[in-house]
């Protein structure tokens, strides 16, 4: 039985007029804090109705509630959002190796796919592998930092895993064009976004300066002076933001993904730079943790007429020698690969393979979903896109191109349907997730990388206060489904 609370004040005891009361007596707040007297229950439909709140809340007050009980329940039971960068430290020091860690694009159905994750990682004795969302896809998915950390722990309890959970901001990028018109102003909005994002959780950032990279100048160091000046500016930023005991995993890149592969000289280039600069504006201040580049794939990858998806020419032994480079002059885990979701099923063993670090996972999983749901919405959905996304269409566009192409922007106005779809198709989906993170979990061989995670990764315990005029109701829609 759900209750539907009232008002709650930092000193209140009774359980029965706070959400906890959701699972029974199992949880209780009391001054502030969160006991957990029986963590199996976390792994119940009420969970589900406390995400609901958290996601899909009628006011601020019940979803920030929400998600601060989902915060501090983690806190509570080993749930913690964390840092990987003590970990990719290891690896640039040769204490680890063999792996290639997912960083995972969640941007549809997040509490279910973020779930099949942790199903996977749990199966798989899995620890390294990272949740993330671009800056463009916080807007068109509609899911905010805040949101966004809440969904994700409270998949993790939801399944029992157990473990730092390291959530990442994907592509915190500096627009090009922008910047060329107003540079403090779009500077200043990425730092807005770092501002919000490691106040929610996010304890991993890409820096994507790459953008400003200027193949005019004469040199490979006047070339990547404003990506790595520009970057040190963010990283400075990055470290500024960090909560006590927290050491953010920092990415840089020094090629645009779907661009010209990227060389040992333009690493050598930007890395160079980017530590000269740091040392001296920041002495002692910690840098890069990985560096991502550029070696032939694209997002989302090339979509023919058909709608099938051009082969890639992935080049691996620019992956293996930049990775190599970055380790043992630069002490950090490696390259970092965009754009590889869509590759065939037999490029990723190559990952590990030649100790490429990461590899960045998201529209494949979008493509899953689009291809279970069923048609009447999908149609539903490339009727909107038809109008909404009219300006996007190039002439020569098929249709299958243009929707491919423009389907997710329809996540965020669909996020409400996406999550209510019926139950067997949400199961049916949920299968054909497990069996691909388990394909990719095995071929990036992080099965059993829990051992280095409890190694080198520490994730303290970080309380938050209650949040100013918080509501308390966290009851499920009448007409909720609590079921399995």
């Amino acid at each position: 039985m759900l209750c539907r609370a009232g008002p709650l004040n930092s000193s209140m005891t009774d359980s029965t007029t706070s959400p906890a009361s959701l699972f029974g007596g199992a949880v209780s707040v009391a001054d502030g804090r969160v006991q957990v007297r029986d963590a199996a229950a976390l792994q119940s439909a009420h969970l589900d109705a406390l995400v609901q709140q958290a996601v899909f809340g009628a006011t601020e007050g019940e979803r920030d509630y929400a998600r601060w009980l989902i915060w501090e329940i983690g806190q509570a039971v080993g749930v913690r959002a964390a840092s990987i960068h003590d970990l990719y430290i290891a690896r640039g020091e040769g204490k680890c190796a063999g792996f290639t860690v997912p960083a995972i694009n969640v941007r549809a159905l997040a509490y279910d796919t973020a779930r099949s994750i942790f199903r996977t990682a749990k199966q798989m004795d899995a620890g390294a592998f990272l949740l993330e969302i671009a800056r463009s896809e916080i807007a068109y998915t509609e899911q905010r930092p805040a949101e966004y950390v809440a969904v994700m722990l409270a998949a993790a309890l939801r399944e029992g895993f157990r473990g730092p959970v390291f959530i990442q901001g994907d592509h915190f990028q500096v627009n090009h064009k922008k910047y060329a018109v107003d540079p403090v102003t779009e500077v200043n909005a990425v730092k807005a976004l770092v501002t919000e994002a490691v106040a929610a959780g996010f304890y991993n950032i890409d820096v994507d300066t790459s953008t400003l990279v200027d193949l005019s100048k004469p040199n490979l160091d006047e070339q990547q002076r404003l990506n790595y000046e520009v970057c040190v500016d963010i990283t400075r930023f990055v470290r500024d933001a960090e909560p006590e005991g927290v050491t953010i995993s920092i990415g840089g890149e020094i090629g645009e993904v779907g661009t010209e592969n990227s060389t040992p000289a333009e690493l050598e280039a930007f890395m160079d730079g980017f530590n000269r600069t740091l040392a001296a504006q920041a002495p002692g201040t910690a840098g890069l943790s990985k560096i991502s580049v550029q070696s032939g794939t694209s997002h989302g990858g090339v979509v023919l007429a058909d709608g099938s998806i051009a082969d890639v020419a992935l080049d691996l032994d620019t992956l293996g020698t930049l990775s190599k480079m970055a380790r043992d002059r630069y002490q950090m885990a490696g390259a970092v690969q965009h754009g590889a979701s869509t590759l065939p099923d037999g490029a990723f063993n190559n990952f590990p393979r030649v100790e490429t670090a990461e590899i960045h996972l998201a529209t494949n999983f979008q493509n899953i979903m689009y291809d279970h749901i069923p048609a009447s919405l999908r149609e539903e959905i490339y009727a909107w896109l038809d109008v909404n996304a009219k300006d996007e269409r190039k002439e020569k566009d098929s249709n299958e191109q243009f929707y491919y192409k423009t389907r997710k922007k329809a996540i965020g106005p669909f996020k409400k349907k996406l999550w209510a779809l019926p139950a067997d198709v949400r199961q049916a989906l949920g299968a054909a997730y497990d069996a691909k993170f388990t394909f990719l979990f095995t071929q990036l061989a992080i099965g059993g990388t829990r051992q280095y995670v409890e190694q080198f990764v520490n994730a303290p315990v970080l309380h938050r206060p209650l949040p100013d005029g918080a509501s308390t109701i966290v009851a499920a829609p009448d007409d909720a489904d609590l079921s399995d």
